[in-house]
């Protein structure tokens, strides 16, 4: 079979998006949009990936860590034709198709480009792209036809003349070349256009008159070869992304109550028979377990959500370890580096941060606790605060098993409660409680008989 070797152009500033961070940076349900297309070109098993670096590349080169990958530079923004020239270093010596493709088409799939190389092969074409009809096409360069219907040219927007404006058809941007000619080709090109610019687009035409086979590849879906050059075209992508990673959920046995109104980043794993209610939002590496409700308005971000976990409305979860059949809100908020295990409690208005809850333990209502280790089957009664922070530096509270924390209870770490021990609702604990003790703090109960009808009597 034919080597294959891609080239990902990333080095745009951008200047549409109207944006300090580079286009490919922008984020496209959680994930910069310059890296969709990398994933798609994987499976195609590439000989070599050569990254095209411009703007701002070494920020945008830390979004490809991958060893595996080759990188070149374009020191100035001269067009793409000059972009793929730049490029071409990494690939000396290679012999086969060069597939070319920029990092602003995100919604570009395995299945596509797969399609695009079987084409090119069995057509034996010097040159395939992809086009696509669009009602408005305001913005592309224009496919131009000859008299037989063959392709001989690509027009760009700010070059159409004439009656080229009202062609419909449209270049995708996605190339595949025979490097022999893309190699010897580059060097023919001319800044002779509107831009001043090396357009990559006047090889078809080099290509044509040279007696070169050149196609195109019709794509009926103009969405999935869209590029984002804007913030409304980013917002599109993104809502057809959306839609994508939602299907690919439900089909796999996840319950979507209201996909409209569900937000769930790419990569998040959720599974079977989970099921999750309007205004979710599930953001970053989380995985969610089997058989799990997330209920309306829930927010998680970089979790692992155990199997028959409820997550109840309006909690927020960042970067925590929730386990098995574990109940956390409504309203209820973890911080990052919270591990709850199995069939912890966690209940209204209740703050953990930094802590681990062991094992049936139950927070659950108007309580923070704050690095801190609570043990298995504790209680932790309404109003609890651990009093973790003096002002300098964050200090530890243990409570051991079985513990039985009363209500509006201060732990003030460093502090021990032992196993099984009793604290007094409305105590200051400052001092290690001993196992099996009871402790509180609040002053004695002082009653006066008659001190109202005495008070109504001098009034």
């Amino acid at each position: 079979m034919k080597a294959l070797s891609v080239i990902v152009l990333a080095g745009g500033k951008g200047k549409r998006m109207r944006s300090g961070l580079p286009k490919v940076l922008h984020p496209l349900c959680g994930v910069p949009m310059g890296r969709y297309p990398l994933e798609s070109v994987r499976p195609l098993r590439p000989e070599r990936i050569v990254v095209l670096l411009g703007h701002d590349g070494e920020r945008v080169k830390g979004i490809f860590k991958d060893s595996s990958l080759l990188f070149a530079h374009q020191p100035e923004q001269l067009g793409t034709g000059h972009a793929v020239a730049c490029a071409m270093e990494p690939l000396k010596g290679f012999r086969g198709d060069v597939l070319v493709l920029s990092g602003d088409v995100p919604l570009i799939t395995t299945t596509t480009l797969k399609a695009l190389v079987r084409f090119h092969r069995r057509e034996k074409n010097t040159l395939t792209f992809v086009s696509t009809i669009m009602e408005k096409p305001h913005g592309y360069g224009r496919v131009l036809r000859d008299e037989e219907g063959r392709v001989c040219g690509v027009v760009e927007e700010k070059d159409i003349k004439g009656q080229e404006r009202a062609i419909s058809e449209v270049n995708a941007g996605i190339y595949l070349f025979c490097s022999e000619f893309l190699g010897k080709s580059l060097g023919r090109l001319r800044r002779t256009n509107r831009q001043k610019e090396y357009y990559l687009t006047d090889l078809i035409q080099i290509a044509f008159e040279e007696g070169g086979k050149v196609s195109a590849l019709t794509h009926s879906d103009p969405v999935e070869v869209m590029g984002v050059n804007t913030r409304v075209e980013l917002s599109e992508a993104e809502r057809a992304m959306q839609e994508r990673i939602l299907e690919g959920l439900m089909l796999s046995g996840v319950t979507i109550k209201d996909p409209s109104s569900t937000y769930i980043d790419h990569g998040v794993k959720v599974g079977r028979d989970t099921v999750i209610q309007p205004g979710a939002c599930l953001y970053g590496d989380t995985v969610v377990g089997r058989g799990c409700t997330i209920e309306e308005g829930a927010r998680i971000e970089g979790s692992r959500i155990g199997d028959g976990t409820t997550i109840r409305s309006y909690t927020v979860i960042e970067a925590s370890r929730i386990g098995r059949e574990a109940t956390i809100g409504p309203f209820a908020r973890l911080r990052p580096g919270c591990r709850v295990d199995r069939g912890v409690r966690i209940g209204n208005f209740v703050e953990v941060k930094n802590s681990h809850i062991k094992e049936g333990t139950k927070a659950n209502h108007h309580s923070y606790i704050g690095d801190a280790t609570i043990g298995k089957g504790v209680n932790i009664g309404a109003g609890t605060i651990t009093c973790n922070y003096d002002g300098r530096r964050k200090h530890r509270t243990i409570v051991k098993d079985g513990a039985f924390i009363g209500s509006d209870t201060q732990l003030v770490a460093p502090v021990t409660v032992g196993r099984n021990a009793y604290i007094g609702a409305g105590s200051t604990i400052t001092r290690d409680v001993p196992a099996g003790a009871l402790a509180l703090s609040r002053p004695e109960q002082k009653t006066i008989n008659g001190w109202v009808r005495k008070r109504n009597s001098r009034e």
